[in-house]
């Protein structure tokens, strides 16, 4: 066997091992060494479940290798396994909806670094419990191999938006108008289940945004997002 197919399924092995062994978020400062504590939750999940005292630990962008201590109550923190973080540098503004926990499972999925909620003049959902919706994040950034969990900020206004800079999801698209630019952004803006307002679409158009179709059919406004998002990250 030559030397580079050898080191192929090195690789190879090492990978299919990884997939096996489960991925906590400890935090955005997480350091070789520490010792973190471990929730009632997730030591049963890695004790009881996964019957493992063996993880890798992330936050921050980083990534480690960890391992249960023999109380089973910590964590200790092993080497950074320099594995680059495959998250991406997109802030998605979106308008809270029904089915924002879908909305935020596929955009964490997708490599989303921000979350940003817009309150529009069609925002019915406006009672979100938000502290799910990290928990969300939080899961779905474990299970989708990232290194990070991406922040959900409180949510703010249309009219605090700089719609210089940010590009939407234009659904006059599906009724034949649209324009789309391939200038590098990484901000968009996707609305609710009713659409933008004529306002709000008067002061994107006014502001230069840049309207990106997602198609000649109305989208769910969680398919939307996320449609939106592989557009811009091309």
């Amino acid at each position: 066997m030559i030397i580079s197919e050898k080191k192929h399924l090195i690789n190879h092995n090492r990978t299919e091992k990884m997939k096996n062994i489960p991925r906590i978020f400890v935090g955005d400062n997480v350091k070789s060494g520490m010792i973190i504590p471990l929730g009632r939750d997730t030591a049963h999940y890695l004790t009881r479940v996964m019957r493992t005292d063996v993880a890798i630990v992330f936050g921050g962008g980083n990534e480690f290798n960890a391992r249960v201590d023999a109380t089973q109550k910590n964590i200790i923190v092993g080497e950074n396994t320099k594995r680059a973080d495959p998250s991406g540098d997109i802030t998605l503004y979106f308008t809270p909806i029904k089915r924002t926990d879908d909305l935020i499972n596929m955009a964490t999925q997708l490599g989303v670094k921000k979350l940003v909620p817009v309150i529009t003049e069609h925002t019915t959902a406006q009672h979100i419990n938000w502290e799910r919706m990290k928990k969300i994040a939080t899961e779905a950034a474990e299970q989708s191999n990232r290194n990070s969990v991406p922040e959900i900020t409180t949510p703010i206004k249309f009219s605090d938006i700089d719609l210089s800079k940010i590009a939407f999801a234009d659904e006059r698209a599906a009724h034949g108008a649209t324009r789309e630019s391939h200038t590098k952004i990484n901000s968009i803006l996707v609305g609710p289940e009713g659409g933008f307002s004529d306002s709000e679409f008067a002061a994107l158009d006014a502001a230069g945004a840049v309207g990106i179709s997602l198609g000649k059919t109305i989208l769910r406004a969680e398919l939307a997002a996320a449609i939106a998002i592989t557009k811009i990250t091309k």
